[in-house]
Parts: structure tokens; sequence; C-alpha cells
């Protein structure tokens, strides 16, 4: 199982990959705008934050088929190519591109998923992981069922894509497709924060320091 996390923030990644097991980050051209930093800054500090172990999942921004071509070429070679991953649109434009793409031995990560129809199509055209909008595909219906049984569709008939859940909006969607097994999710900071932060834990250790201090007179197991 992969669990990214969604952003560009760079000290957020940081401070997350500094106590979790991240299999690294996915952006897109949103985000990157949001950073407030040129796509070549991004990009250059991910390559210094993450290890080689760790993929950098980046999206291209042209909508046409040479456009996406070349945009491919140029993400695919951030840091040699190593664990790299180039994220393309299902529009028409983009699953004419997917194959293309993947017969030059890019990795391809199919995006702006919103129905399972579009997910199987990116999946037939050779898309290694898709990602399906959770939280935009409810508000069409139940995107967390659509995705799991999305899943199951992809085991029937034998694709090699791996689903990679992204648009979350709270902690309860993410466990609901963890839960089901789901391959590979992709989730923002501050939900990530919020599966680890329970208030509950803190109280636990607070509780634990107190009566161990009051007992021994330190907070440490040893003097």
């Amino acid at each position: 199982m992969e669990f990214f996390i969604d952003t560009a923030d760079i000290e957020a990644i940081r401070e997350l990959c500094s106590f979790l097991p991240i299999d690294g980050v996915t952006t897109n051209p949103t985000i990157i705008t949001k950073s407030g930093k040129a796509p070549e800054q991004v990009f250059a500090e991910l390559e210094e934050v993450l290890d080689e172990d760790q993929k950098i999942i980046a999206q291209v921004v042209a909508t046409d088929y040479e456009g996406i071509l070349a945009e491919s070429r140029k993400i695919a070679s951030l840091r040699g190519g190593k664990n790299v991953v180039v994220k393309i649109p299902v529009s028409r434009e983009g699953l004419r591109a997917i194959p293309a793409v993947k017969s030059e031995g890019i990795c391809v990560l199919a995006t702006g998923i919103y129905s399972p129809d579009q997910a199987f199509w990116a999946a037939k055209a050779g898309a290694d992981y898709l990602a399906p909008y959770v939280n935009r595909m409810c508000n069409y219906g139940d995107g967390v069922s659509q995705v799991i049984e999305l899943v199951d569709t992809l085991a029937t008939y034998g694709f090699d894509a791996k689903v990679c859940a992204a648009s979350f909006k709270n902690v309860d969607q993410v466990h609901q497709l963890l839960a089901a097994g789901t391959p590979a999710v992709t989730v923002a900071p501050d939900v990530i924060r919020a599966m680890v932060d329970h208030p509950g834990t803190a109280i636990a250790v607070d509780e634990f320091t107190s009566n161990w201090r009051k007992t021994y007179g330190r907070s440490t197991l040893e003097a």
C-alpha cells in the first residue's frame, strides 16, 4: 500500500516525512500555483527533500496531444527519471497520449477521474495509477463506494493499474478506502495530521508522564 502527500508545501513535507513512512508526493498545477513558487523551484525542492525511494508525481499543464507528450518527457527527466510519475488528465487528448507516453517507458498516473468508467478507459490505455477524486465524486453520488467498486473491477479484468485515491475532505473518507484495501491514496497534510493527532493519545501520554513524575520525581525511565 502506498501513501502519498498531496501538496507542494515543502515544510509540510519535511514535517510529515520526519515521523511517517511516506511513499512520495503528488502535485498538480493548482497546488503548485498556490505555493507561490515557480514550478522549477518546487521541483528542485522536492528533489532535495525526498529520498530516491520516494516518488515525485507531477502533472502536465498542456492540454493538446503533442504538448502532453513534450511535458511528460520533461517531467520524467527529473532526478534522472528515478521514481518519477507523470500525471495526465483523462480528457480525450489525455487518453490518447497515455499509450504514447507509456511506450517511452514513462510511468503514468491518470488524473481528474470523476467516474469508474473514465478510470476503466485509463487503465485499458495503460496507465499505471488511476486517481479518482473521491470528495468531488461525492457531489455526484457515493464517491467512496464508487472507488471501492473500481478496485474490484480492475481485479476482475486483471488490469495492472493501481487506484491512487485523491481529493479527500476528511479522515473518514481515507479510513473507508484504507479498510477496503485501496492500493494507494494521496492526502493533504491537514487530513494526514488529523489521522495521527488523536486528542485521546495526548491525554494518555500526559497522564502517563504525570503519574511517573509524581511517583519518581522525574519524566524519564532512568534518573
